[in-house]
């Protein structure tokens, strides 16, 4: 009876809005919304999740005797993936970054699903990374946008774009020549003091 009550206990409910739908078979959840259709693949036998009667249950495998933390922190992070795809399909999330040249006229640009950063600190070679697949970048003034469905690969390409412009051994309260982010998924950052 107490194995029955610690399993449940460790059980986790998330309610499907209206106009999602979320499908779970063979350890991949899909997630449909009106920004479009986001997959992840739950990587562990650990735990299984089954999507019915407007919502998702996540809870440890029958097949585990006597579910621990580990199954506990397995069931809270696929829990927050899966909340981080509804509210990607429903709003999508957006990363900014903020273009500064101070010494020498930098200039950022699209060339296909690459950026292209020309002129950093004088340099005659260009600096270039690619575009992650499922996220759209653009470069208005001084401003790069960075937009996907998909939390992960929004901020990853965010952070490729911000990484162009490292430079080691600088201090970047005084060397302010770089890209950097300075929002995250809506959130700005608050820089320190």
């Amino acid at each position: 009876m107490a194995k029955k009550e610690q399993q449940k206990s460790i059980e986790k409910e998330i309610q499907i809005p209206e106009g999602i739908q979320i499908e779970i078979a063979e350890g991949i959840v899909k997630v449909k919304g009106e920004k479009g259709e986001d997959t992840r693949k739950i990587v562990t036998k650990r735990i299984v999740a089954e999507a019915k009667e407007g919502k998702v249950t996540i809870k440890p495998n029958p097949k585990v005797k006597k579910p621990s933390k580990t199954e506990k922190k397995l069931i809270n992070t696929l829990q927050a993936h899966i909340n981080n795809m509804i509210k990607g399909v429903t709003e999508g999330y957006e990363y900014k970054l903020k273009i500064c040249s101070s010494h020498f006229p930098m200039s950022v640009n699209l060339k296909g699903d690459t950026v292209e950063v020309t002129n950093f600190i004088g340099e005659k070679t260009p600096r270039t990374t690619k575009i992650k697949q499922g996220s759209e970048v653009k470069i208005d003034g001084d401003l790069i946008t960075v937009t996907s469905i998909n939390k992960e690969t929004a901020g990853q390409t965010a952070a490729e774009i911000e990484k162009l412009t490292k430079r080691a051994r600088f201090d970047r309260r005084i060397f302010m020549d770089g890209i950097y982010i300075i929002e995250k998924a809506g959130v700005p950052i608050k820089w320190a003091k």
